[in-house]
């Protein structure tokens, strides 16, 4: 008992470090000297490497935080319970992927001062829903491209996911996600929520960056 507690607060710890690695800070380091968290909107994430230092490092930034949140749920959780199973393999999994969403907002090798977790959180859903997965992107597209917010969308993909999982398995024939991954879903949107109160607070007062060349759909003055 003690030392399978032991094994798994090991586990949590290095998800916690594979969520912490600080991808955009690194990034802005590497490739013009500066702290990512200085500039633009002050967030270290993917967007804000975006606006200030391009796409192509953008693009670094999301990949390497969606494999962070990923790596926990595919590969750790798994290599763990298939030689000491502790509980169900799907908590451990959920627990895994929390501990690297938690590091990436709160990283320990940058004062744990990161990003919003959503780069992340996204790898940890492709691990744990795959199905899901697509549609909850497909909402983040679409809202981006009628809204040209980055914060809205994100929390508009949170508050579908849920949803999906309630309505797929009835219209699929799909079985039904267990009763811990349900409730993990009701417990996402109140976290990106929360991570972007201040884009909540900036929404409310008309000043939030909004990501205009996403907005295909507008027209041109």
């Amino acid at each position: 008992m003690v030392s399978g507690l032991l094994t798994l607060f090991g586990l949590l710890f290095i998800s916690y470090l594979t969520g912490s690695f600080p991808t955009s800070i690194l990034v802005g380091k590497i490739t013009r000297g500066i702290d990512i968290r200085e500039h633009g909107s002050g967030n270290a994430g993917g967007t804000n490497v975006f606006r200030v230092l391009g796409w192509k490092p953008a693009l670094i930034v999301v990949v390497v935080d969606i494999f962070k949140g990923w790596l926990p749920v595919g590969l750790y959780a798994g290599a763990l319970f298939s030689r000491q199973p502790i509980g169900d393999l799907g908590v451990l999994q959920l627990l895994c992927g929390f501990a690297a969403v938690l590091g990436h907002t709160y990283t320990i090798f940058a004062g744990f001062k990161g990003g919003k977790g959503v780069g992340t959180l996204a790898g940890m859903l492709l691990g744990l829903f795959p199905i899901v997965f697509p549609l909850c992107l497909a909402v983040f597209v679409l809202v981006l491209i009628f809204t040209g917010y980055v914060s809205v969308s994100s929390m508009s993909a949170a508050t579908s996911l849920p949803v999906f999982l309630l309505i797929l398995p009835p219209l699929t024939g799909l079985d039904p996600a267990p009763m811990s991954l349900l409730v993990f879903s009701l417990l996402v949107p109140w976290f990106i929520i929360y991570t972007h109160r201040s884009n909540i607070s900036r929404l409310r007062d008309g000043t939030e960056n909004r990501f205009e060349k996403a907005m295909i759909f507008r027209k041109k003055s």
